[in-house]
């Protein structure tokens, strides 16, 4: 192994030309992985070697072996779950993060990481409209996002009720009644989950997901004590956006915290043509959002943002004497999220702000939205296809007739690699669900996921 000056270098040069070999593969490649996991066990694994190999030598090893177990989830062409690309300026920037190699946690050590990652922060709060001064956490994703904001809520509701969370802990804490929609995302139980929190109290939804103002009231109304209401921004399958404006007058009745799980969704703020589908938001408490999807830079991105600054900074924050703390400015990075070390995930972010601009970001969810939309449009010409949802933003939802069929059409979808498109279920029906998150989709993507999908369920019939 080489420690000289040219050490890097070779590696360097190999993970740049596999990266760009795979890069270059995407708009042909066959989307689906051509192997499973259990068939690469042996190639990777057995009995740790006595002998190490030069790191170029690593480099391509690992390349050339994976590359038949990689999804193209970087393709235009992939529909699957809600998962974006990469942008070019977030992608090299991503490379340069590792290069650098600063543990983004202190403002004193990393202070040029600290001052892209506050800039990103506010470029983020003041494209999507929300309260200037907000608190703005870079964590792994929308899961951590939304345990971000609820903890800080979590911090706010039981201070506020006169318990001393850090001191006493939950045992013997007024009880937070937790309040979701019956469409949320499960990970939004997830994370009361892990904030010892328990199960939340589910209110009705309408048809394409979003909760019923009134049914929020009552559920509210019929209690006492803390009360944490967790909106969406974005229906996993219809892409609906809960009615804010009455939701968070409901809440703000009763003194309940309001977080908004916005992980696709929020960034339907950035577009004057979409910000109407998130009326009223900018009225919550918190919101979680994930950048790798709708805004497309590199895994991982999650984005926290908080009004309540001092409720994070208690929620996520600590005090050691070996930490040096910067005695100006705006809080360190460590106390806006639930990570002491990490790297500086929010330099992509900020990359991608600035390579797209105000005008750039909404023409990006803007392009989303429409070539969701075509793609509705082409399938509904097509007999036997059903469109489930109002396609409003990024979303389309499918229905064959009856879930054998649509199970069926679903894995020639996927058995064809032309496109990507996952299955799901909802509202008592197998789907199929189309997502569009990729910035480079465009016309000739559209054109093939209505021919996959056509010549999908054309087989499925004649067979």
């Amino acid at each position: 192994m080489s420690h000289g000056d040219d050490a890097y270098g070779p590696a360097l040069e190999a993970a740049a030309r596999h990266a760009t070999a795979w890069l270059d593969s995407l708009p042909g490649r066959h989307v689906g992985p051509a192997v499973q996991a259990h068939d690469l066990t042996d190639v990777f694994g057995g009995s740790l070697p006595d002998q190490g190999l030069p790191a170029e030598d690593v480099v391509d090893f690992l390349a050339r072996a994976a590359e038949p177990g990689l999804m193209a989830m970087p393709s235009s062409r992939f529909f699957g779950w809600v998962i974006g690309g990469t942008l070019p300026a977030a992608l090299a920037t991503d490379w340069l993060v590792s290069a650098w190699d600063q543990n983004a946690g202190l403002r004193y050590a990393t202070p040029a990481m600290a001052a892209i990652e506050e800039a990103a922060g506010t470029w983020l709060v003041d494209l999507l409209g929300l309260p200037a001064g907000s608190d703005v956490g870079f964590v792994t994703g929308a899961t951590m996002a939304n345990f971000t904001g609820m903890a800080a809520g979590r911090w706010r509701l039981l201070a506020d009720a006169g318990w001393d969370l850090d001191r006493d802990g939950l045992a013997g804490a007024p009880r937070i009644r937790c309040i979701v929609g019956r469409e949320r995302h499960d990970t939004v139980d997830l994370g009361l989950r892990y904030l010892g929190l328990g199960q939340p109290a589910v209110v009705e939804a309408d048809s394409q997901g979003r909760m019923i103002a009134d049914a929020l009231d009552a559920a509210l109304g019929a209690g006492s004590g803390p009360a944490l209401v967790c909106l969406q921004a974005g229906n996993l399958h219809s892409g609906a956006f809960d009615p804010f404006t009455e939701a968070i007058r409901v809440a703000r009745k009763h003194n309940a915290w309001v977080h908004v799980d916005g992980a696709f969704g929020l960034w339907a703020a950035a577009s004057p043509e979409l910000r109407h589908l998130t009326d009223g938001f900018d009225g919550a408490d918190s919101w979680g959002t994930d950048a790798h999807k709708t805004l497309n830079v590199p895994y991982d991105c999650g984005i926290a943002i908080v009004r309540d600054a001092p409720a994070l900074r208690a929620a996520m924050g600590l005090h050691a004497s070996y930490l040096v703390h910067d005695a100006e400015g705006p809080g360190d990075p460590f106390e806006k999220v639930p990570e002491l070390s990490r790297r500086a995930r929010g330099v992509p972010v900020w990359a991608a702000l600035r390579s797209l601009g105000r005008t750039g970001v909404a023409a990006q969810v803007n392009g989303l939205a429409t070539a969701a939309a075509r793609i509705a449009a082409g399938l509904r010409g097509i007999d036997g296809v059903e469109v489930l949802n109002d396609v409003q933003y990024t979303q389309v939802s499918l229905s064959f007739g009856d879930d054998d069929t649509t199970r069926a059409v679903t894995a020639r979808i996927i058995a064809d690699g032309r496109v990507w498109m996952s299955g799901s279920r909802w509202r008592d029906r197998d789907i199929l669900r189309v997502s569009v998150s990729n910035w480079r989709t465009g016309a000739d993507d559209v054109a093939t996921a209505v021919d996959a999908v056509r010549s999908a369920l054309q087989a499925v019939r004649a067979h």
